[in-house]
């Protein structure tokens, strides 16, 4: 017995538009996943991918609060910033540092990160890790605590 094409169609129409519904929901759902996961990190701890530098375990971090406010704990000093990020460009406005004294490596190192930090102009996120380039790229680590 044949079915004729009109009313296959019909009987048809309703269980496809389902299956279609429900890929289109599951097709949104991963690329949310996708989108979240390369949003900029706001509400969030970073540590910067280094090693740790001669008799300490400690690593800069970067902390950075819903509106953009941050505090960056360089190699030995602390210092106070405002990102400002649109789309792909971010600009870190430095504010108020600490001052104190260490040894002359550790100064030196953030003296440069700082430089490092002036100079970025884009961001992009792979994952768990924020690049902020310029003319050199820092990589910072989501915390995992």
């Amino acid at each position: 017995m044949r079915i004729p094409a009109a009313t296959w169609a019909g009987c048809m129409a309703g269980p496809l538009a389902g299956l279609a519904i429900v890929a289109g929901i599951v097709l949104a759902g991963g690329s949310a996943g996708i989108a979240a996961d390369r949003s900029f990190p706001y509400d969030s701890t970073l540590l910067l991918e280094a090693k740790p530098m001669k008799g300490s375990k400690r690593v800069p971090i970067l902390q950075i609060e819903s509106r953009g406010e941050a505090s960056i704990d360089l190699w030995c000093n602390r210092v106070q910033a405002q990102l400002v990020v649109v789309d792909a460009t971010i600009t870190i406005i430095l504010g108020a540092s600490t001052e104190k004294q260490c040894d002359p490596d550790r100064m030196q190192a953030d003296e440069d990160l700082v430089g490092a930090l002036q100079q970025v102009a884009n961001w992009r996120r792979q994952d768990d890790l924020l690049i902020l380039q310029g003319e050199r790229s820092l990589r910072f680590h989501l915390s995992s605590n």
